[in-house]
């Protein structure tokens, strides 16, 4: 008769790790893509240009990013109908983020509540010192203590790991690569097709990298979809073990996950641009095709069983 083989746990440490690294190669997977959109343009536009077109498009980039950076964060807020809690509001709610911000050494972020009855929450903010957390009523209302404890963890660990930083920095690149895909495609429909016919009669190189530009154009905005997803997924399994390591109770995110999942309700002030923000998917649709491909946030069930195995 064999004896069972207790079941293996999940180091909280090496979970981390492993997800920052992860974030790191996306980030530069992305970085990559849209240096190469930048030079094709370069190319297409004036032939040897190329390398110049590089420091326009992260020039392009740096300028959207600082933009968001500044000012993101209220218009997340304003489109999510999100009010700022006054002093004495919500005190059960503010003696948890409290007491959390204490322990992870975090300054105390601003606290607001949407007036929705589904339940969710999501961070935002350029740094520790500039941040917000937003709850929705429905979150106060169905969830006890330890589960509402998990998911502000999870958003303080959101704040404190930098993630609504980097996520800005992904939209960007991927507004950037839509951008320079639309100048390219624009180019083509109007005059590289002419520029194409001389190059195949010249036997040159251009005609080669008109049709790299051209896979480039069609590609890059599905691939920085596909990476700004990818991004999204591996920063909520970051912020999942470092709300576990932060309350050293993985049971009760695991919980709340399960609640707000489970809730049918779906999150109206919600849309697609905000979604990524949010502990969980508030909009509650599902694509038919390529779930895991093209999903905001990673399955809930492969995270609750994350969160049990630590």
């Amino acid at each position: 008769m064999t004896t069972p083989q207790p079941a293996q746990r999940l180091s909280i440490y090496d979970a981390i790790t492993a997800n920052r690294w992860r974030t790191v190669a996306l980030i530069g997977i992305f970085t990559a893509i849209v240096a190469a959109i930048a030079y094709a343009v370069g190319e297409v536009l004036a032939p040897g240009a190329g390398l110049a077109a590089l420091p326009v498009g992260l020039g392009v980039s740096g300028v959207s990013a600082a933009g968001s950076y500044f000012a993101g964060d209220a218009v997340v807020l304003g489109m999510s109908k999100a009010h700022q809690l006054k002093a004495g509001e919500e005190p059960a709610l503010r003696n948890v983020v409290e007491a959390l911000a204490i322990g992870s050494g975090l300054p105390m972020p601003k606290l607001y509540v949407i007036e929705d009855s589904a339940p969710n929450a999501f961070a935002t903010g350029r740094d520790p010192k500039h941040a917000s957390i937003a709850v929705t009523r429905g979150l106060l209302d169905k969830l006890d203590r330890a589960e509402l404890e998990g998911v502000m963890a999870h958003e303080l660990s959101h704040v404190g790991n930098y993630d609504i930083r980097t996520m800005v920095f992904a939209a960007v690149l991927a507004g950037t690569i839509v951008l320079f895909a639309d100048v390219l495609l624009r180019w083509m429909r109007f005059g590289g097709a002419r520029r194409g016919r001389r190059d195949r009669d010249g036997g040159s190189a251009g005609g080669l990298i008109l049709i790299v530009a051209l896979v480039l154009a069609v590609v890059g905005p599905i691939v920085a979809r596909i990476i700004t997803l990818a991004v999204s997924r591996e920063r909520e399994y970051l912020a999942d073990a470092s709300a576990a390591l932060l309350t050293r109770h993985p049971q009760g995110l695991a919980r709340a996950l399960a609640k707000i999942a489970g809730d049918p309700e779906p999150l109206e002030v919600a849309n697609k641009a905000t979604e990524p923000l949010y502990i969980a998917n508030p909009l509650k649709d599902r694509p038919a095709f390529l779930d895991g491909l093209f999903e905001t946030h990673p399955p809930i069930a492969e995270r609750i069983r994350r969160l049990e195995a630590m």
